[in-house]
């Protein structure tokens, strides 16, 4: 039982790194005071060594988060994770002290990001300092603006599994928002339409590694959308990757539910081998350095539905020269 007699007690056995509170209901703690600590308390809570906290399966008045959050702030915490939470009320976060640089949220139940915009303003410094953020599995609909520009720091951004549509990205992603995301994960989404995603995506000049997998998208080769140029690791889905417009000199794909493949514009010397792709029925390498087509892969092409590899400087001397898709 958590009283003012037993907290010390408890604070005395937390030599661990990782800390987890899990079960029950905390509304019974609401008025339990967590005021300004004496030097001897802070000197106590800065010998810890605790780096990261779980709280689980809890019901959690937001107004006893938000002081329980400031007594933690006097430790070396540094990442926070809330699993199967729900969250009730709201928070006078003006009470948070020094932030944290990771945060998790899985499978909780909250209001809405978007209507706590106002609320969240107190937390500008927090969120200014925020490296890595996960809200999965929550049923996030969007993601407000503004509090895109006040996560100023942030590398890594992880919202899979929510309801986020189309609609949605442009707006989260406004000018000024994630200037230096990095990692962003949006797989298992409500993602229908690939250029509207890229176009989403383009403000977004630090971004290097994007999933996208297990949406509904589609792709339509003919976009103009660019997407952002130090984007190095690409997560399309199972069904459909692009990876044109690239770099690329060598590319061994093996995923046995693919569809269709963008290769173009690239530096590919060679077709990438097809025989690990058995449901593919479109693959584009124009604007490639491609110069020979093997026999093997030839028959291969022949029974895809969608072929176009114009533009390559074709040596027509090679073996199976003569049975060469016609350019699309």
């Amino acid at each position: 039982k958590l009283t003012e007699e037993t907290i010390g007690s408890i604070i005395q056995c937390l030599p661990a790194s990782v800390v987890e509170f899990r079960g029950g209901e905390l509304e019974k703690y609401v008025a339990f005071p967590i005021g300004d600590l004496d030097e001897s308390t802070i000197e106590m809570l800065g010998s810890l060594t605790i780096r990261k906290i779980i709280f689980g399966d809890l019901l959690v008045p937001e107004v006893l988060l938000a002081r329980v959050l400031k007594f933690f702030s006097y430790t070396h915490v540094q990442e926070l994770e809330f699993d199967s939470c729900v969250f009730k009320g709201r928070g006078d976060w003006a009470e948070m002290a020094d932030p944290v640089w990771a945060r998790r949220f899985r499978n909780v139940t909250a209001a809405a990001l978007m209507a706590r915009q106002q609320a969240l303003s107190s937390l500008s410094h927090w969120l200014g300092t925020l490296q890595d953020l996960a809200v999965t599995s929550s049923h996030v609909t969007g993601l407000p603006c503004d509090i895109g520009r006040e996560l100023r720091a942030l590398r890594s951004l992880d919202v899979a599994q929510n309801n986020l549509g189309d609609a949605s990205l442009a707006p989260a992603f406004c000018k000024g928002a994630f200037p230096e995301l990095q990692v962003l994960r949006l797989q298992r989404n409500n993602l229908t339409s690939y250029p509207g995603v890229c176009e989403s995506m383009r403000l977004l000049r630090e971004l290097q590694h994007l999933d996208l997998s297990q949406n509904k998208l589609t792709a339509d080769p003919s976009s103009s959308c660019q997407r952002p140029a130090h984007l190095r690791i690409f997560n399309f889905s199972d069904k459909v990757l692009d990876v044109s417009c690239n770099h690329l000199h060598v590319v061994d794909v093996s995923l046995s539910s693919l569809k269709k493949l963008f290769l173009s514009q690239n530096g590919l010397q060679a077709i990438p081998s097809l025989k690990n792709c058995p449901m593919l029925d479109t693959l584009h390498l124009d604007n490639n350095s491609i110069t020979e087509l093997p026999w093997g892969e030839v028959k291969l092409l022949g029974h895809l539905q969608d072929v176009a590899m114009a533009d390559n400087p074709y040596n027509c001397s090679c073996s199976g020269a003569g049975a060469l898709p016609a350019p699309a």
